[in-house]
């Protein structure tokens, strides 16, 4: 089989390797299946699509949506470098799944309105397929309704042309969309389990996704929550990509 290739952009060691053992396990690969690029780190080497089953996109802290002066050079060399290889991943419909910042990257590039209209705080909402959800082959068997961890600064507030929403929740329109056949992006994280996001919350304290001093309340939001669905998902596209 030929391997996915996952681009990362958390600079943060413990929450870098933490998503990559994520997207490993709920995926079914070994790491020889799996190459990892921390994209935060240096520059995106040259990218063979024919080397690879698919395209997987990590979280990030970084939001597209942000203004361009507030940008650093590291973020800007980032979006510019997934921008045009997303040219080549669109061009040829090639298989792409994007996790949180998978929908500012591929919604960008798509012509999408990214901003902080429907931005959710982190911990557990309920997810529900809308009817072409239930009809797209990578949700089948898919519950109509399941929870998910989000925590998102920015999301889509208008579609790309052309785009197909295929998952909404209560105070975020778009969760998940397609791009013709095979490119799909998720607003919610499908590779997220509950020690995972205990993990992130604990990383990521500091940067803005929730008051100060209410990282504890955050994780309790998390615990009550039975999180189970949503890496089928991952897993769905692995099985389907893989070639």
């Amino acid at each position: 089989m030929k391997p996915f290739l996952l681009l990362a952009t958390r600079a943060e060691d413990a929450a870098a390797d933490g998503e990559y053992e994520a997207f490993l396990r709920y995926g079914g690969l070994q790491p020889r299946e799996l190459h990892r690029v921390r994209l935060e780190s240096g520059p995106l080497p040259p990218v063979d699509l024919d080397d690879y089953s698919g395209v997987l996109v990590g979280g990030s802290p970084f939001n597209v949506a942000e203004a361009p002066e507030r940008k650093g050079p590291v973020q800007r060399r980032v979006e510019a470098e997934v921008a045009a290889l997303l040219d080549h991943v669109v061009a040829r419909d090639f298989p792409f799944l994007g996790a949180c910042y998978g929908v500012g990257t591929l919604g960008a590039h798509q012509g999408a309105v990214i901003d902080g209209t429907f931005a959710e705080p982190v911990g557990p909402v309920t997810i529900e397929l809308t009817p072409e959800g239930t009809d797209d082959p990578l949700l089948a068997g898919m519950p109509a309704r399941f929870d998910a961890y989000v925590g998102h600064k920015e999301a889509v507030r208008t579609l790309p042309p052309g785009a197909v929403c295929l998952a909404t929740s209560a105070a975020c329109p778009v969760q998940m969309f397609r791009v013709r056949e095979n490119l799909y992006a998720t607003q919610f994280h499908p590779e997220l389990d509950l020690t995972g996001l205990l993990q992130r919350i604990d990383v990521y304290q500091g940067f803005g996704y929730f008051p100060p001093g209410e990282a504890h309340a955050v994780g309790s939001r998390a615990r009550a929550a039975s999180v189970t669905e949503p890496f089928r998902i991952l897993k769905a596209f692995v099985e389907r990509y893989a070639r």
